[in-house]
């Protein structure tokens, strides 16, 4: 009897490890199978192809190869790069506090921060960087900027620049210090004798709940808070719990904020507010745009689906993934996505399903339109970002803006402006004043501006010709083109108001920094005004969050 139990046992354990029962095995043999393949042509490649090849490349490559098949948020991040994680989950870096940018294919300039080296030792918006120490640098470089700017806290680094009005380089030896990020861009009263408390947040490291809280504690010490405009536009996210701390912020304790469910669909993890709200509950209204994205999306669907702001803007990004930083050997990490999440009232937020072109993944349809409640019963959609509760655009109805804004053309005039006319005070010039002198420089610059009629009529201009149509049409079409031509200076008058508001926000950046552009920029923000009519319209504000109280 016993030796029959044995047999049995032994056949049944056979039986497991004979390939017949492999369900569990199966990923790990596939695992096992596919590193064994990849070794052995890496291998191959590395030692027998008939070219050299670096083998770090070659296998960055593959690596590379592979992740591509996947989502576009799962990345191979090289010791180069490790930095910018670092940025991101510590908020702090070694640098000369200076935000470098490719303008008409130079590195300049283009923000910086008070306080730190290269604003204190006279450095200004719109120099172009020509020289690293030794390092002569250019766009054909400017990938590698960032390694040569950032380094240890403490170390001396030597920048060469070039500026307008000056007819030799410029050389700066700065000494690269703990430049901490700042979350909140700006805070303070808007209008400045309101009590309508704006914040400006754009990033989510890690201090970003603590930032929010010590700013309405600060504001609230000086005056009565009656509102609040939470402004999330442009803003690309960051850590998970720092969009939590700051949805807690304003959320009444208990509230879900978001849950995260990744590959095993039993186990949804819940976020709950911990807190009770240090913003009570204070008429507020958050402001969205196309570049919210991610943890500033968590934020914004949470403080929908409870009906604690008005949303306002335009529809956010539409990114309904978590990442999470898996550290790698050699100073190296990998950014895989692990989970979705979703908003309080159940909704993913996904715009785009990568499982259609990836045929690597299971084809899993997001719910896109989908009807999700509100705590006051508005219905909301799934998919397609968080769709604001008053859509208001932000962008200019201008071509001619348009394309100066694509070409810097403000960016360089308020350039030019400043370092010609260095002790003027630029908030004393008239509206007039500006528009001229940009109209001169535009004649000056390299500008050419084509309007769509102008382009249209240039379109049948050359197909009147190529046809052989008559001479009168031709000739009517010439004239044409050249009214169209001289319309250049009718157009800057038409939208010269808009015009010299964004000439005023660069200008104001290059004279008192970053915090008063934004503050400029509010004077003509079309969606931060709408914000404001609607907190200071008590009826249409419970109205807009409320639909069934009358």
């Amino acid at each position: 009897m016993k030796t029959k139990r044995q047999l049995i046992i032994v056949l049944l354990l056979a039986f497991l490890f004979s390939g017949f029962f492999r369900s569990d095995s199966d990923i790990y043999f596939k695992i096992n199978k596919s590193i064994d393949i990849f070794g052995r042509v890496y291998k191959e490649l590395s030692l027998n192809y008939v070219d050299p090849i670096d083998p770090e490349k070659l296998m960055q490559s593959g690596i590379e190869g592979m992740l591509e098949s996947l989502d576009p948020y799962t990345n191979f991040i090289d010791d180069v790069h490790q930095k910018d994680i670092d940025i991101i989950t510590k908020g702090t870096y070694g640098g000369i506090g200076a935000t470098v940018g490719l303008r008409n294919d130079n590195i300049t300039i283009v923000d910086l921060i008070e306080g730190y080296s290269a604003q204190r030792q006279g450095m200004r918006i719109g120099d172009v960087i020509i020289r690293i120490d030794s390092v002569d640098v250019s766009k054909d470089n400017y990938e590698t900027l960032s390694e040569l700017l950032k380094g240890e806290p403490g170390t001396l680094v030597t920048v060469t620049v070039k500026r307008e009005g000056s007819s030799e380089p410029i050389v700066f030896n700065l000494v690269r210090e703990d430049i901490e990020i700042k979350n909140l861009s700006y805070y303070g009263f808007y209008p400045e004798n309101s009590n309508n408390a704006y914040l400006k947040l754009s990033g989510f490291s890690r201090s970003a709940g603590e930032e929010v809280k010590k700013a309405l504690i600060e504001l609230g010490g000086k005056k009565e808070i009656k509102s609040i405009v939470l402004d999330l536009r442009g803003n690309p996210g960051g850590l998970l719990n720092a969009a939590i701390e700051v949805a807690e912020k304003f959320l009444k304790k208990g509230d879900l904020i978001v849950s995260v469910e990744g590959r095993d669909t039993t186990q949804i993890k819940k976020y709950y507010s911990e807190e009770e709200p240090i913003a009570g509950d204070i008429r507020m209204a958050a402001l969205i745009d196309q570049g919210s994205a991610s943890a500033s999306e968590i934020v914004a669907g949470a403080l929908q689906d409870h009906d604690r702001a008005v949303l306002i803007g335009e529809n956010s990004f539409g990114k309904g993934l978590v990442q999470t930083v898996v550290p790698l050997s050699y100073n190296t990490s990998l950014k895989i996505t692990t989970a979705r999440y979703y908003t309080p009232s159940g909704r993913s937020i996904q715009r785009i399903d990568y499982t259609d072109e990836k045929i690597l993944l299971e084809n899993r349809k997001e719910k896109n339109g989908v009807i999700f409640k509100t705590d006051n019963n508005r219905k909301v959609y799934s998919g397609g970002g968080i769709t604001p509760d008053s859509i208001v655009d932000n962008t200019t109805k201008s071509d001619l803006i348009q394309n100066l804004l694509a070409e810097g053309m403000f960016f360089r005039f308020a350039t030019n402006l400043f370092n010609n006319n260095i002790n003027t005070d630029f908030k004393s010039l008239p509206d007039k004043f500006l528009i001229d002198k940009f109209k001169e420089y535009l004649l000056n610059s390299d500008f050419k501006y084509e309007s769509p009629s102008l382009r249209l009529i240039r379109e049948l201009l050359k197909k009147a010709k190529s046809e052989g149509l008559s001479e009168n049409l031709i000739a009517l079409l010439k004239n044409e083109e050249k009214n169209q031509v001289s319309a250049l200076d009718e157009q800057i008058e038409k939208y010269g108001s808009e015009i010299a508001g964004l000439i005023r926000e660069e200008l104001q950046a290059r004279s008192n920094g970053r915090v008063a552009r934004i503050i400029e920029s509010l004077k003509h923000d079309a969606q931060f005004n709408t914000a404001l009519s609607v907190l200071n319209n008590e009826k249409l504000y419970k109205k807009l969050l409320n639909p069934d109280v009358n």
